[in-house]
C-alpha cells in the first residue's frame, strides 16, 4: 500500500508542475501579444485557457481519490488539501493571463501607448515567482517560499511605478490617451495580482512544511 501511495503523491508532484509550466507560458505569452499587438495570440490564450481548467479538474479528482483511498494523516494530508489550494491559485493566474490577453484585443487594432518597459519586467518577475513557489511545494523548500514572499514588494512597486506614468505623463495630460492607457493600467494590475497568488502558496507551503503561519505577518519571516 505504502508504495502504491508514494506513487500516487509523485504523480500528484508531477501534474502540478505541468500545470504551473502551462500557466507561466501563459502569462509570458500574454505579454508577448502584447508587445506584438497580436490578436491571433491573444485569442490562442483565450482558447488555451480551457486546457488549464481541466488539468486543475484531473489533479482535484487525483487528490480526493488520494484522500478517499488512502487516507493520508499529519503531513501527507496537509500535503495533499495543500495541492487542492495550489491548483486554485494556479487556475486564477490563468484566468488572469486571459484577461491580459483580452485588454490585448482592446489595443490591438491601434498602435501602442508607449514602449513597453516596467509591464515586461513585472511579467518576468511573477513567472519566476510561480515557478520558485511551485518548486518550494514540490521540495518542501521553506527558503525558497521564504524570497517568493518577500518578491511581493517589487511587484507592487512595479505595478506602482506603471501607475504613475501612465496616469501622470500620459491621461493627466492629454486625455485622448485615456482608451489606450486604461488596458495597460489594467494589465499591471493583473500581473500584480498574479504575483499576490504566488505569494499565497508559499504561505502555505511555510505552514504545510513548518505548520507556522506567516499571512500578514511579515515579522515572523525575519
Amino acid at each position: 500500500m505504502t508504495r502504491y501511495f508514494d506513487e500516487e503523491l509523485l504523480e500528484l508532484n508531477k501534474k502540478l508542475l505541468e500545470m504551473s509550466a502551462e500557466v507561466e507560458n501563459s502569462i509570458g505569452l500574454s505579454v508577448r501579444a502584447l508587445r506584438e499587438l497580436s490578436r491571433k495570440l491573444a485569442e490562442s490564450i483565450i482558447e488555451g485557457d480551457k486546457r488549464i481548467d481541466n488539468m486543475e479538474l484531473e489533479i482535484e479528482e487525483k487528490c480526493l481519490n488520494i484522500i478517499a483511498l488512502y487516507q493520508p494523516a499529519a503531513a501527507d494530508l496537509r500535503f495533499v488539501v495543500m495541492s487542492l489550494k495550489i491548483t486554485t491559485d494556479l487556475e486564477r493566474m490563468a484566468d488572469l493571463a486571459v484577461d491580459i490577453a483580452e485588454r490585448v484585443l482592446e489595443l490591438a487594432d491601434q498602435p501602442l501607448l508607449k514602449p513597453l518597459i516596467d509591464i515586461p519586467k513585472l511579467a518576468t518577475l511573477a513567472q519566476g515567482m510561480i515557478r520558485d513557489v511551485i518548486n518550494s511545494f514540490v521540495n518542501k523548500d521553506t527558503e525558497l517560499a521564504r524570497s517568493v514572499i518577500l518578491r511581493d514588494n517589487e511587484a507592487d512597486e512595479l505595478r506602482n511605478l506603471v501607475q504613475i506614468e501612465l496616469i501622470n505623463d500620459y491621461m493627466i495630460k492629454d486625455a485622448t490617451t485615456v482608451p489606450r492607457a486604461i488596458p495597460l493600467l489594467l494589465v499591471a494590475r493583473h500581473l500584480e495580482r498574479i504575483c499576490d497568488h504566488a505569494t499565497n502558496i508559499a504561505e502555505d507551503v511555510i505552514y504545510m512544511v513548518k505548520a507556522k503561519v506567516v499571512k500578514h505577518r511579515l515579522q515572523s519571516l525575519k
